[in-house]
């Protein structure tokens, strides 16, 4: 059979570069060589496409431009290839596997070129992925499938009156990812401060309740028929899961799978693909809750393109559902093409 070139994105021009990197490095690293061919296409942080044929090393450090050559996707569904400049070389691409994160790469932008062009995609599609991005939409779209959310507010200004909420809360950029421009507001004093830092990284910020328990999560894949990981649990000893806690892991940890009953595992499970559903994912995602002491389930987040180093938390959750992390690379190719 003939191999399908796979067009791996990686980097992109959001605060997430550097995760996108170790990222697509997993992806690359994992890939099955006998029947894909990857084509590594490097976005770089002022949005320039480059085509990089050189070791996953330099993707890793960040080196990886010195070694790629300026490309252009073709947006024509007529000709589904890459032009490599400046001889205009062309790589014909039979499938886009974005591996980027955050705005322009997780938000519907990148997967809309994959559209037009009538590239099969690995992984959720414009609406969806727009969908997840946006936290309060994926919130109201969670909440009209019968699952809880929490009570929120969006403002975009740090001076904005919030009436209807107390303390603790937390404020988070509306479309972005990776915990960049959180904060726990634990006095009502110290809200606009946190509103203006949530603003650096988006025009809007959401103020949410504090939801008491632990967080979990669950991944998931498939269009119609839909498979999960292993549920896991995110213990976190002080503070909040920021940015440094998820790639360092200093004062937290992550149980897998999570510390509950088998029956609540299940309701995991069953809640995570029912979320999935009402925000037309495909491929694959991660679903993140919160737990609450009482029991309840309440959504917090879809990730659309999450982490994929080998110790990320998808596919470790995939793997203890007896799916190794080449299996899930191959297994997102066979869905897109299916779709």
């Amino acid at each position: 059979m003939k191999k399908l070139n796979v067009a791996v994105l990686f980097g992109g021009r959001s605060p997430e570069h550097e995760v996108s990197l170790t990222s697509a490095a997993g992806v690359l690293g994992s890939m099955d060589k006998s029947r894909f061919e990857p084509v590594m296409i490097g976005i770089s942080k002022g949005g320039g496409w480059y085509c990089y044929d050189g070791p996953l090393e330099r993707i890793t450090d960040g080196t990886w431009q010195g070694q790629a050559r300026p490309a252009v996707l073709s947006q024509s569904p007529e000709r589904k290839v890459l032009y490599v400049l400046p001889d205009m070389r062309e790589i014909n691409i039979d499938v886009m596997f974005p591996v980027l994160h955050g705005r322009n790469g997780e938000d519907g932008t990148v997967q809309a070129l994959a559209e037009l062009a009538d590239i099969p995609l690995a992984g959720c599609g414009v609406l969806a992925s727009a969908l997840a991005m946006d936290k309060e939409r994926a919130h109201r779209l969670a909440a009209s499938a019968g699952i809880a959310v929490p009570r929120s507010v969006t403002v975009t200004s740090p001076n904005t009156p919030v009436k209807g909420l107390e303390p603790p809360l937390f404020v988070k950029p509306l479309r972005a990812g990776s915990s960049f421009g959180i904060s726990r507001v634990a006095d009502m004093r110290e809200l606009p401060a946190a509103v203006e830092l949530a603003l650096k990284y988006d025009t809007t910020a959401i103020i949410e309740e504090e939801i008491p328990g632990f967080e979990v999560g669950c991944a998931v894949m498939g269009n119609d028929e839909l498979i999960t990981g292993i549920p896991d649990e995110i213990e976190i000893s002080g503070g909040f899961f920021d940015f440094e806690e998820k790639y360092t892991l200093k004062t937290s940890e992550i149980h897998l799978p999570a510390r509950v009953s088998a029956d609540k595992l299940v309701e995991i499970q069953e809640t995570a693909k029912k979320i999935y559903r009402a925000l037309g994912c495909r491929v694959l995602a991660r679903v993140d809750m919160f737990l609450t002491p009482e029991g309840r389930l309440v959504f917090n987040e879809v990730n659309t393109v999450p982490g994929f180093t080998p110790h990320s938390r998808f596919p470790s959750m995939m793997r203890a559902a007896g799916f190794g992390f080449g299996d899930v690379v191959t297994r997102a190719i066979e869905l897109a093409v299916e779709r």
